[in-house]
């Protein structure tokens, strides 16, 4: 007898501008909790660190966020601390350890991971990804939730979807209804990490 596969929920939106993509991290920010990671794919300049920019927003950090390229590694602080990963320059899976992957999964914050599928096998069967490609003069954003916690919270992204212009959800072929974003701001205020180069990981 095969292993269950995990449940997913997914969705899909366009986004016009980076404004969109900012209010997307925002909405997306409402439905994390400690320890949830966050896998963001998509090619150079597709919008990953502004993403991102949304996501600490909407946790409640009011710090400027930087694309973590060259340092690896940003930290912010707010409700629930984020901490920013690039893998933009990772080689092997295995190269984990010496960044503190380990480290950083097991603290209370949420894990916000850019070229995450760099990890590979790494990664957590639970989590939330986003995948962002150029559509015409904006972008498509990706989203799905993997595992019963992420899934169980997304359930509010089909009505969600009702009022986004052109957004549409599909359920997933274990059957899972397609979930939507709840709006989530927070009201701790933040400040940064050390501050990196300008990277090449946006």
């Amino acid at each position: 007898m095969g292993l269950k596969e995990a449940p997913r929920a997914s969705r899909r939106e366009f986004l016009p501008d980076a404004a969109a993509t900012e209010r997307l991290g925002e909405r997306l920010a409402g439905l994390l909790e400690p320890r949830d990671v966050v896998v963001l794919t998509g090619p150079l300049g597709a919008g990953k660190t502004t993403l991102v920019r949304g996501l600490a927003r909407g946790l409640g950090s009011a710090s400027h966020v930087r694309s973590a390229s060259f340092a690896w590694v940003q930290e912010y602080r707010a409700r629930i601390p984020l901490v920013h990963l690039d893998l933009y320059r990772l080689r092997h899976p295995e190269d984990l350890d010496g960044i503190g992957w380990d480290e950083y999964r097991e603290r209370d914050a949420v894990l916000v991971v850019e070229w995450g599928e760099r990890a590979g096998a790494a990664l957590p069967d639970a989590r939330w990804e986003v995948t962002l490609e150029t559509e015409g003069d904006g972008r498509v954003a990706r989203m799905e939730a993997r595992g019963e916690g992420p899934v169980r919270r997304a359930a509010g992204w089909a009505a969600d979807a009702a009022g986004t212009a052109g957004t549409a959800g599909t359920a997933d072929a274990a059957g899972t209804a397609d979930a939507g974003d709840a709006a989530g701001t927070a009201d701790a205020a933040g400040t940064a990490g050390a501050a990196d180069p300008a990277g090449s990981g946006a």
